[in-house]
C-alpha cells in the first residue's frame, strides 16, 4: 500500500512538471512569435501592446499622478485614436514621424473641438467641414488614410458638452502626453520586423530584366523556362495588391511618383523581353543583338541606383536605341519577304523594350532626387519631374474633386453621417453621445452591405458587452483599484483579440474598456452599459441609413464605370494616334489629358475596390491588366506621334491596314468598356482583334512600330476580360 501510494507520488509530481514545462514552453514560443513573428495575429498583438502601453500610462499619470481626469482622459483617448483607432502603415520608427508631424494638427482639431462645442449647431458644421477634410486627405496616400480616422476622434472628443474652453490647456496637454508617450512605445516597444520595400522589388525586377536581355542576345536566343518563370514572379510582385501599404509609393511627392512610374516600367520592360519572338534561323541581326545588351547593361545599372541611391547613366542606352532606330534594316536582298516581315516585326518587339527599359532608368533617376534633363522634360510622362510639392499636392487633391472619384464619395458619405450623428446626440441629449459618432466612424463602410453586415455583428457583440459590463459595475462597485488593475489586461485583449476575431469581439471587448475607463473618473453604474448599446445603436443606424443613400456599391460599381471611361478614352486615343500616322494629323499633350484623368479615377478606385469584400458570382476580372492598357495606351501615343511621321507611311498602301487595325481596336474597348459598365453576368473574353492580313512586306518601320503598340493592347484586353484563376486574377478574390 505505501508502495502504492509513492509511485502515486512520484506520477502525479512527474506529470505536474511535464505539464509544468510544456506551459512554459508554449509561453517562449508565443514570446517568440509576438516578437518576431510576421502573422497578422503578431503584428496586431505588438501594436496592443504598444497602445496598451501608452494609453494607460498616459490615463494613469494623469488620473493619479497629477490628479487631473481631463489630462487623464485625452490622454487616453490620444493614444487610443492614432494606434487603436487608425492604421498608419509602416515600421515604429515611420509611424513615430509620422505621429510627430500629426501632433500639431491633433491640437487644432482639439481646439476646434473645444470651441465650437459651445452650440449644436456649430459642432455638427464643424464636424461636417472637419470629417471631409480628414476623410479626403487619403488622396495623399496610405499614410494619412490611415491616420484620418484617429484624427476624427481628436474633433469628436471635445466637441461634446459640458462647453468648456477654460479646460483647453489640460485637454491639450492630455493629447500632447498621449501622442508623446506613443511615439516612444512605437520607437522602442516590439517593432514589427522590416517588410521587403518596394524600391528593393524594383531592383529586383531590373535585375531579372538584364538576366532576360542577356538570355535573349546569346544562344539559343530565346529565355529560358526558369528565366521566363522569375521574369512573371517579379512582375507579379510589383501588382499594388501585393505590396503593402507601408511600401506602396502612393504620395502626390515627385519621388513617389516616381518610384510608381520605376515599378511599371519595369513589368513593361519584362513583359515586353517575355514577347520578343525567336529569330530565324540565320539568327539576329548584330544590330539587334548590340541592342539587347546595352538593354541588359542599362537594366543592370537601374538595378543598382536603386539599391545604392546614386542615378545611373541614360544616355548610352537612349544613344543606342537612336543609332538602331536610324540604321534598322528595311531591305535584305535575297531573303523572302515573309522573312522580312519576320525581322521587321521583331525589331518592332525589341524597340518596344528598350523603350520601356530608357523609361525605367530615366524614372529611376528621378526617384532617388536627380533633377530632370532634357529629355525628361520632353517626356509628357515625366510631367510631375522638376515640379514643386505645392503644385503637385494641387493636382492631386484637383484631380479627385468629383462625385465620380471614391474619395471624394468617402469624405462626402463619412462627414455627413457624423454631422448626423452630432446633431441627433445634441438634439435628443444623448448620454456620452461621442460614442454615437465613434461608432459612426468605426463601422460605416464603403458599400451598404458590408455597412449592414458589420452593424449586426457589432450590435450583437456590444449588447453582450454592455451586459458582461452591468455585471462587472455592479460587483465590483466603486472600488477603483480593481478597475486601474483590469484596465491594462481588458485593453490588450480588446486591441489583440478584437481585430483578429471580428468587429463583433471588438466592439464587445472595447464596450469593457470604456466601462472601466469611466468607472474610475467617476462613479458608475449599470446604466452605463446602457448608454454604451444606445449609443452605438443610434451612431450604427445613421452610419447604415447613410450608406444605403449615399454610393451604396461603393467601389465595385464606381470601378466598373471607372474602367468604362478609361477603355473609351483608350479607343479614342488608338484612333487619334493612328490619324497622326496615316494623314498627318497632331496630338497634343492636352489630347491625352482626358486619358490621364480616367487613368487616376480609374486608379484609385482600384486601390479601394482591393480593401472591399467581393461577391462569389462577379466578373473574372483582371482590373490591374485595364490600368496597364492605360498606361500602355498613353505612352505609345506619345512615343508615336513625338517625331515627323515620313511621308511613305502616309501615301503607301499600308496605312488602310494601319486605319482598319486601329478602328478595330477602338471598337473592341469600346464595346467592352460598354459591357463592363453594364454587364450582369460574368464576362466572356471577346473575340479576336480580326485584324486582316496586310499587302506583301516590306512596310515602312513605323508601320511596325505601330502595329506592335495595337498588338501589346490588344493583348491587354484580352487579359482584362479573360476567365482568369488564383492570385492573378485581380477581380476574382
Amino acid at each position: 500500500m505505501a508502495k502504492r501510494l509513492v509511485m502515486g507520488s512520484g506520477t502525479g509530481t512527474g506529470g505536474t512538471a511535464r505539464r509544468h514545462s510544456r506551459r512554459k514552453r508554449d509561453l517562449h514560443r508565443l514570446v517568440r512569435e509576438l516578437r518576431h513573428g510576421t502573422s497578422a495575429s503578431a503584428y496586431t498583438g505588438r501594436r496592443a501592446a504598444r497602445v496598451t502601453l501608452a494609453a494607460v500610462t498616459a490615463f494613469y499619470l494623469g488620473l493619479y499622478g497629477l490628479h487631473e481626469p481631463t489630462t487623464a482622459t485625452y490622454g487616453l483617448f490620444a493614444a487610443v485614436a492614432m494606434a487603436g483607432l487608425s492604421r498608419i502603415p509602416g515600421t515604429g520608427r515611420q509611424r513615430a514621424v509620422v505621429l510627430v508631424r500629426l501632433l500639431p494638427i491633433g491640437w487644432l482639431l482639439v481646439t476646434a473641438g473645444t470651441l465650437l462645442a459651445v452650440r449644436t449647431w456649430t459642432a455638427a458644421a464643424g464636424i461636417l467641414v472637419v470629417g471631409f477634410l480628414l476623410a479626403y486627405s487619403a488622396v495623399a496616400g496610405p499614410r494619412p488614410a490611415g491616420a484620418s480616422a484617429g484624427l476624427q476622434l481628436l474633433y469628436i472628443l471635445p466637441c461634446f458638452p459640458p462647453y468648456a474652453p477654460q479646460a483647453l490647456g489640460e485637454r491639450l496637454g492630455g493629447t500632447t502626453l498621449g501622442f508623446l508617450l506613443l511615439v516612444l512605445a512605437e520607437r522602442l516597444v516590439l517593432p514589427d520586423p522590416p517588410g521587403v520595400s518596394y524600391r528593393a522589388l524594383s531592383a529586383d525586377a531590373a535585375a531579372i530584366a538584364a538576366r532576360c536581355a542577356s538570355e535573349l542576345a546569346r544562344p539559343p536566343w530565346t529565355l529560358s523556362t526558369g528565366t521566363e518563370a522569375e521574369a512573371r514572379s517579379a512582375g507579379e510582385a510589383l501588382r499594388p495588391s501585393r505590396v503593402p501599404d507601408a511600401e506602396r509609393p502612393a504620395g502626390p511627392g515627385a519621388r513617389e511618383r516616381a518610384l510608381a512610374h520605376t515599378g511599371m516600367a519595369a513589368r513593361v520592360l519584362l513583359a515586353r523581353l517575355q514577347e520578343v519572338p525567336a529569330p530565324g534561323p540565320r539568327g539576329p541581326r548584330p544590330r539587334a543583338v548590340a541592342l539587347l545588351h546595352e538593354v541588359a547593361a542599362s537594366a543592370l545599372r537601374t538595378s543598382a541606383a536603386l539599391r545604392t541611391g546614386r542615378p545611373a547613366d541614360t544616355e548610352r542606352l537612349r544613344d543606342a536605341l537612336t543609332v538602331y532606330l536610324r540604321q534598322r534594316t528595311v531591305t535584305m536582298p535575297g531573303e523572302a519577304p515573309e522573312t522580312i516581315d519576320a525581322v521587321l516585326r521583331r525589331q518592332a518587339v525589341l524597340i518596344e523594350a528598350a523603350h520601356a527599359g530608357v523609361t525605367l532608368t530615366s524614372a529611376v533617376n528621378l526617384s532617388v532626387g536627380r533633377q530632370p534633363g532634357p529629355a525628361e522634360k520632353r517626356d509628357g510622362g515625366f510631367w510631375y519631374a522638376g515640379q514643386g510639392s505645392a503644385r503637385l499636392w494641387g493636382h492631386r487633391l484637383g484631380a479627385h474633386l468629383s462625385p465620380r472619384s471614391v474619395h471624394f464619395q468617402n469624405a462626402v458619405r463619412i462627414s455627413l453621417a457624423l454631422a448626423a450623428a452630432r446633431a441627433v446626440a445634441g438634439l435628443d441629449s444623448l448620454p456620452h453621445g461621442f460614442w454615437a459618432m465613434l461608432a459612426v466612424l468605426t463601422l460605416t463602410r464603403t458599400t451598404a452591405a458590408q455597412t449592414g453586415a458589420t452593424v449586426a455583428r457589432a450590435l450583437v457583440g456590444t449588447l453582450l458587452g454592455a451586459l458582461v459590463a452591468a455585471v462587472m459595475l455592479v460587483l465590483v462597485g466603486e472600488n477603483t483599484t480593481a478597475y486601474a488593475a483590469a484596465l491594462p489586461v481588458i485593453m490588450s485583449a480588446a486591441f489583440w483579440i478584437g481585430p483578429t476575431r471580428g468587429v463583433g469581439w471588438a466592439q464587445g471587448l472595447f464596450t469593457l474598456v470604456v466601462s472601466v475607463v469611466f468607472a474610475q473618473l467617476a462613479p458608475a453604474t449599470w446604466q452605463l452599459a446602457e448608454f454604451r448599446f444606445l449609443d452605438v445603436l443610434v451612431g450604427s443606424s445613421i452610419g447604415l441609413v447613410l450608406g444605403l443613400l449615399a454610393w451604396p456599391r461603393g467601389a465595385q460599381g464606381e470601378l466598373r464605370r471607372a474602367i468604362a471611361v478609361l477603355f473609351r478614352a483608350i479607343g479614342s486615343t488608338v484612333t487619334s494616334t493612328a490619324a497622326v500616322l496615316t494623314h498627318g494629323t497632331t496630338v497634343e499633350e492636352d489630347d491625352l489629358v482626358p486619358l490621364r484623368r480616367a487613368l487616376t479615377l480609374a486608379e484609385s478606385s482600384f486601390a479601394q475596390y482591393q480593401r472591399e469584400p467581393q461577391h462569389p458570382g462577379a466578373a473574372a476580372v483582371d482590373w490591374h491588366a485595364a490600368l496597364i492598357a492605360g498606361h500602355h495606351a498613353l505612352r505609345g501615343a506619345r512615343r508615336l506621334c513625338s517625331g515627323r511621321v515620313p511621308a511613305e507611311v502616309r501615301t503607301s498602301p499600308w496605312r488602310h491596314g494601319l486605319d482598319t487595325d486601329s478602328a478595330v481596336l477602338a471598337g473592341r474597348y469600346e464595346r467592352t468598356g460598354g459591357l463592363l459598365e453594364g454587364a450582369p453576368r460574368p464576362l466572356p473574353a471577346p473575340p479576336g482583334a480580326g485584324r486582316r492580313e496586310p499587302p506583301a512586306p516590306p512596310a515602312p518601320p513605323l508601320y511596325y512600330d505601330a502595329e506592335a503598340w495595337l498588338n501589346t493592347l490588344s493583348v491587354d484586353l484580352d487579359r482584362v476580360v479573360a476567365p482568369t484563376t488564383g492570385p492573378a486574377a485581380e477581380g476574382g478574390r
